[in-house]
């Protein structure tokens, strides 16, 4: 067992869940909480502490990679960009440029599995909410947003199905995507006045 003296709470708190991201990942709905205890170096009751039910530990594990996400979008914004398309070229370059494949194929197989969580799928629901709004009031018509966001999502899931998609594919992908969004009117036509 790892040693856990000494953490922090945030501290064990990712523990818990890296631990839980690998057992779920492989086990699926049939992990329990000894099973991530075991695999954090942690008893059951520390597991518990943070987390009282399963539940509450896919809900929260989905939370913190819906999180871990956005603030890769964010970390991605260019605070020399003030262009309409802001939002979406950060989306699109945390979705595809310098991403490990293999960590991203992980991620979407976790998320396959999270997602069977009724509780999972709400705030995965409301996360993609929020996403379109936020992207919607990025200042580029619907379309090219809808596009340039459903290539990006596509693209960076290509792994999950065996896809062998390399870092200079995707960097080729993001920059057309990127270019799509400082040219709209080309693709879609001058918004209606």
């Amino acid at each position: 067992m790892g040693r856990t003296a000494g953490r922090s709470t945030s501290d064990t708190r990712r523990a818990v869940f890296e631990a839980a991201s690998t057992v779920f990942r492989t086990r699926g709905p049939a992990a329990t909480l000894d099973d991530v205890a075991r695999e954090a170096g942690l008893s059951k009751g520390g597991v518990i502490y943070h987390f009282p039910t399963k539940d509450h530990l896919v809900v929260g594990l989905a939370e913190a990679l819906l999180d871990d996400f956005r603030d890769a979008v964010h970390a991605q914004l260019d605070p020399a960009d003030e262009q309409p398309g802001r939002l979406t070229r950060a989306y699109v370059r945390a979705s595809l440029v310098d991403t490990d494949l293999v960590a991203a194929r992980d991620a979407y197989a976790l998320i396959a599995q999270l997602i069977t969580a009724p509780a999972v799928a709400e705030v995965a629901r409301a996360d993609a909410r929020r996403w379109r709004e936020e992207l919607g009031a990025d200042g580029l018509p619907d379309a090219v947003t809808a596009l340039v966001v459903a290539a990006a999502d596509g693209a960076s899931v290509a792994p999950l199905w065996g896809a062998e998609v390399d870092d200079a594919e995707h960097a080729r992908l993001a920059d057309q995507l990127v270019a799509l969004t400082r040219d709209p009117d080309r693709w879609v036509g001058p918004s209606p006045s």
